[in-house]
């Protein structure tokens, strides 16, 4: 089974579906477009089917020529569509949904629970399925691969193969892309472990393979609990460096001279994105399971999730100090996206400050020129719709504090401060100067 499908993926006859068009998916359905590859993408949004059957683009960093050079060409190399029948045409189903927490902190694997159902109704012999939902070790095994032979009548690794491979998207980064960062992978069976091998070797600078699907799993978590783990710290060092009027990003840009034990992170207002604020999460949960305490990651993610209030703090002391209050007083919150330079604002802490300033009686207005209007979203739906407000309008807009949450490279942030009395700078972006608190 798994010679005659790495046949067909080294002479790039084989079509490839990709489940879930979003950061991950769609820059993975691109890259195998462009090495010769038939790609179908599936999602359950028809406005993303629409947009990329027309060459448009619905993320800011990939551009409508990459869009338009797959999905229009004379070639007809990709397609995309809601129809899960059309996964009978595939030899690969790479699966990319969403994987968050519920309001409990536990997994949330809805997403790849319904995934699972709605391809094996249209499965076939001989088909590879990968996952790459970041999980809990165990999931594609105890969760995926159950519901795939329930739904299909087929059996995992005799019928069809399977294999996790953990996805390593960093948005916008332009050191590394899809195609240059290095895909671990493991599979249910070796034969599972080939034929996974051959399919991301074509388009994948290098494979990394492991014993087990479960080994790849806990792989993930550990790159991204080895990252809440150290931002946490450096989160903790400012608040301390702080009240000893220690400008920590200074601190860590000494400290990154240091040629050799030494690798910088960088404080900021909580953590965002769709992997480090959830992934150590799913460890914790699992690990209870086997009656194993994660202290030092549990204690990490408390310091994370204390920093907007820490922030909020830090703007009461700046009012404070010209004889004003958070409440009442009208604050722009500069940057949506959890991170520079994107337009993803998933899991942002710019959503639990700006609801806190909101709490506390501020009227805030925010800007973002990466991300104009909020999308909708099952946390934040009563604030869904408001449009960022232009530059003219905060240089006109009578602010009293300006709070820098996501430092773009494209805002002029020392140009700002000079526009508002007061400017409370998480991301140590601003010059130095009276009305500049670091937070």
């Amino acid at each position: 089974m798994s010679s005659t499908l790495v046949d067909k993926l080294n002479a790039r006859e084989a079509v490839v579906g990709i489940v879930g068009l979003g950061y991950v998916g769609l820059p993975l359905l691109i890259e195998f477009a462009k090495a010769g590859f038939s790609v179908i993408g599936f999602d359950t949004d028809s406005k993303k089917i629409d947009a990329l059957k027309a060459g448009d683009s619905y993320i800011r960093h990939i551009s409508a020529d990459a869009i338009a050079s797959v999905f229009k060409n004379t070639a007809k190399t990709a397609d995309a569509t809601t129809e899960f029948s059309r996964v009978t045409e595939c030899d690969a189903v790479l699966v990319c949904v969403p994987t968050p927490l519920t309001q409990h902190r536990e997994p949330d694997l809805s997403y790849v629970e319904a995934t699972a159902r709605d391809i094996a109704t249209a499965m076939k012999p001989g088909q590879l399925v990968v996952l790459e939902s970041t999980t809990y070790p165990g999931t594609t095994e105890d969760v995926l691969v159950p519901l795939l032979e329930e739904g299909s009548g087929l059996t995992a690794g005799k019928d069809f193969l399977v294999a996790y491979s953990p996805e390593r998207e960093d948005p916008n980064n332009k050191d590394f892309s899809t195609a240059t960062i290095p895909k671990v992978v493991g599979g249910l069976t070796l034969d599972s472990l080939e034929a996974t091998q051959a399919l991301y070797g074509a388009v994948i600078c290098s494979t990394v393979p492991v014993s087990s699907c479960r080994t790849a799993e806990a792989t993930k978590l550990m790159e991204n609990i080895f990252r809440s783990v150290n931002i946490a710290l450096v989160n903790e060092l400012k608040v301390v460096f702080t009240e000893m009027d220690i400008d920590v990003w200074e601190v860590v840009r000494a400290a990154s001279t240091k040629p050799f034990g030494y690798m910088p992170f960088y404080p900021g207002p909580g953590l965002g994105g769709h992997c480090i604020p959830i992934d150590p999460f799913y460890l914790t949960w699992k690990a209870r399971q086997y009656d194993v305490a994660t202290k030092f990651i549990e204690l990490a993610g408390e310091i994370n999730t204390s920093m907007p209030k820490y922030v909020i703090h830090r703007i009461m002391v700046a009012l404070n100090a010209h004889g004003k209050s958070l409440q009442g007083s009208r604050v722009l919150l500069v940057g949506l996206a959890y991170k520079k330079n994107v337009d993803d604002d998933r899991e942002s802490p710019s959503y639990v400050l700006w609801k806190d300033m909101l709490k506390h009686g501020a009227r805030v207005d925010y800007f973002d020129p990466f991300c104009p209007r909020v999308r909708p979203s099952r946390e934040h739906a009563d604030l869904a719709g408001i449009e960022s407000r232009t530059w003219d309008e905060i240089e006109s807009g009578g602010y009293d504090l300006a709070l820098i949450a996501t430092a773009h490279d494209n805002v002029d942030h020392d140009s700002l401060a000079s526009m508002v009395p007061l400017v409370v700078d998480t991301r140590g972006t601003c010059s130095p100067g009276e009305n500049v608190l670091k937070a």
